[in-house]
């Protein structure tokens, strides 16, 4: 089992290559929340994400056969920044397995950090398989991504700094994938603060670990579907489940739609930008999907910040339109001059704006004589949504609402 004093000595071996990043109290979302909510900003960390602590931490403690050989990983991303640069920096050569699916973004900066990266399979998992065939082929070193005692000892450091930037901290939520991050930072407090919360989050789409808990041991999923991409794992790892059941007080799960509203919120409001995993415990604290009292001290641990501009812009729609400010529907108008000019007027009468009108005479899906129409339009909240729905109906239109 994972102890206190692994996390510590874990401290001074990753204190050159890792950051001890900020954790700032937030105005916005304490009002929003009741709660006294300060934001560990791990996306300031060196590669946009926490990994980079417990790679850290693992290259250092192998042995000078392992370093010869070389190391092999797979990694959804972030896991893959993290083992490339602490091996470069280490002289440990690098291989990593990424699903053909990651995000460019974090391809290319595996790359630049200096491992060799090979695309395969459609999800972690796939690509998990596809490095230990390479393990034994090659004779490399496997360096987990999370179920590894020092991989979590290294991730663990951030606990020990959010206790000790923040002493009277009641509550820490954490994200969970393979549970690496929050088996460290679960240890790491019960050492140095024991009385403190530790909730785990996962998104709905990825959830293992509520089930596993229920269950007493571990269920693995047949596949995960989310936009969090960083905690998108069939199942928890062995090793850090055994932590979790010992130190993690409460496992929660989050919408797609709810990481998206954090994500868009952090961005707008505390200029934060952050993937879907390093959203998800702040959304799990704006949708109360746990509980907390009033003014209650609680740090949301935003573990990373390398999403692909390509997902952002999804992301940032999909959060808007959750927020009520961004609507797309389609609607049927007959083909003739004024129609089009009609549906605008009763539009622009409720004061909202479009974005994009998509008009396709075209469509098998109506008649001939009819057109098809789609209109993206900028909304001011809920309110204004419903009231510009009810005068679209009250004027004979028949909508298909998108988003």
């Amino acid at each position: 089992m994972l102890d206190y004093e692994d996390v510590l000595a874990a401290r001074d071996r990753v204190a050159e290559t890792s950051r001890h990043t900020p954790l700032r109290y937030s105005h916005t979302f304490s009002s929003m929340t009741g709660a006294d909510v300060h934001l560990k900003q791990e996306v300031f960390q060196r590669t946009g994400a926490f990994k980079i602590r417990g790679a850290t931490n693992r290259v250092a403690t192998l042995s000078e056969s392992e370093r010869e050989a070389g190391v092999v990983t797979a990694s959804a991303g972030n896991h893959a920044q993290g083992v490339a640069l602490a091996a470069t920096r280490m002289g440990v050569d690098a291989k990593v397995v990424m699903p053909e699916g990651a995000p460019i973004s974090k391809i290319k900066a595996t790359q630049s950090y200096g491992a060799e990266v090979i695309l395969d399979g459609v999800d972690y998992d796939e690509a998990a398989e596809r490095a230990h065939e390479i393990e034994r082929e090659e004779g490399r070193f496997y360096l987990h991504a999370f179920d590894d005692w020092e991989v979590m000892a290294g991730q663990g450091t951030i606990g020990l700094e959010i206790c000790e930037d923040l002493p009277g901290v009641e509550t820490v939520v954490v994200p969970i994938g393979g549970g690496g991050l929050i088996a460290g930072i679960a240890t790491a407090i019960a050492g140095k603060q024991p009385d403190t919360r530790v909730i785990g989050v996962q998104a709905e789409g990825a959830a293992s670990v509520p089930q596993s808990l229920e269950r007493g041991e571990r269920v693995e999923r047949d596949s995960v579907d989310t936009i969090a991409d960083g905690i998108a794992t069939r199942t928890v790892g062995e090793k850090p489940f055994e932590v979790i059941k010992e130190r993690v007080d409460e496992v929660v799960t989050v919408t797609d739609d709810q990481i998206a509203v954090a994500v868009t919120q952090l961005l707008e409001r505390s200029k934060l930008l952050t993937e879907g995993a390093g959203a998800a415990p702040l959304a799990a604290l704006l949708f109360e999907r746990f509980d907390f009292d009033e003014d209650e001290t609680i740090v949301p641990a935003l573990c990373g910040g390398n999403i692909d501009l390509n997902t952002l812009t999804t992301v940032i729609v999909r959060g808007m339109a959750e927020t009520g400010r961004y609507l797309r529907f389609r609607t049927v108008l007959p083909d003739r001059p004024g129609a089009l000019d009609a549906l605008v007027t009763v539009i622009s009468e409720t004061r909202s704006n479009i974005y994009a009108i998509r008009h396709d005479r075209t469509s098998r899906d109506v008649s001939m004589d009819d057109a098809e129409v789609e209109l993206d339009v900028e909304t001011r909240g809920p309110e204004h949504v419903a009231n510009l729905l009810d005068r679209l109906e009250a004027a004979g239109y028949e909508l298909d609402i998108l988003t």
